[in-house]
């Protein structure tokens, strides 16, 4: 009976963080890439960050030889901003560094990579990470800090990734509900064109009779 029970508590944990596993690769919204730069050039990332959304970014310049330190050259300018250009991180001639922030506003968070002028231009990459919502929790931390076993922080994940599969549903039936008011008016509004066309289409007609006629009097053909 005991070995039964156990099994079953087993079962159910492997299909929670299954079904866990799915649902966070379903609504994943972190991003890791390797980017591009030289001397004198810029790369922007941005994001579509939801309104009171939690987001984390790490980036660091990649050493071309491990055993000494990074060239002068190899210095950027990180800065990063709301849609409305309010300024949520900025780095100055740093080789790494990390943003932690709530987003405040609702759109797209534009990240930008600034390699300064240096003479001779220099080639090198810089790693970037950047996660939003459930993805930027540190789930570890809570748990030491909650004193938390694992099943407990794999139920709260669930719990958030359904909060955020709400938040999404919402956001879509919003959207739904604007591209419908769009159509609409865009409808009455190709309605209305179509009648004053036609309205003038007549016009012209009409003037255009007209104009044959008196002609057509004035040459005494009538």
């Amino acid at each position: 009976m005991d070995f039964r029970s156990s099994t079953c508590k087993i079962d159910h944990m492997t299909t929670l963080r299954w079904i866990i596993t799915m649902v966070m690769v379903m609504i994943r919204t972190g991003e890791s890439m390797r980017l591009d730069l030289e001397s004198g050039t810029t790369k922007c990332i941005s994001d579509d960050i939801k309104l009171n959304y939690l987001t984390v970014g790490t980036y660091s310049v990649v050493n071309p030889n491990e055993a000494l330190h990074l060239p002068a050259s190899h210095k950027i300018f990180v800065t990063v901003a709301s849609p409305k250009g309010h300024t949520q991180h900025q780095a100055e001639n740093v080789e790494s560094g990390k943003f932690v922030f709530t987003a405040v506003e609702d759109g797209d968070y534009t990240t930008c990579f600034i390699a300064p002028v240096f003479k001779p231009p220099a080639k090198f990459a810089v790693d970037f990470e950047w996660k939003s919502g459930v993805e930027a929790k540190d789930w570890a931390t809570i748990a030491k800090r909650g004193q938390i076993n694992m099943l407990e922080v794999e139920v709260r994940k669930l719990l958030d990734v359904t909060e955020s599969i709400h938040d999404e549903m919402f956001l879509l039936r919003e959207r739904e509900r604007e591209m419908q008011e769009l159509n609409r008016s865009t409808n009455w509004r190709m309605a209305g064109l179509s009648l004053f066309s036609l309205l003038v289409t007549f016009l012209v007609a009409g003037f255009q009779l007209w104009h044959l006629k008196s002609f057509l009097e004035r040459k005494k053909l009538l």
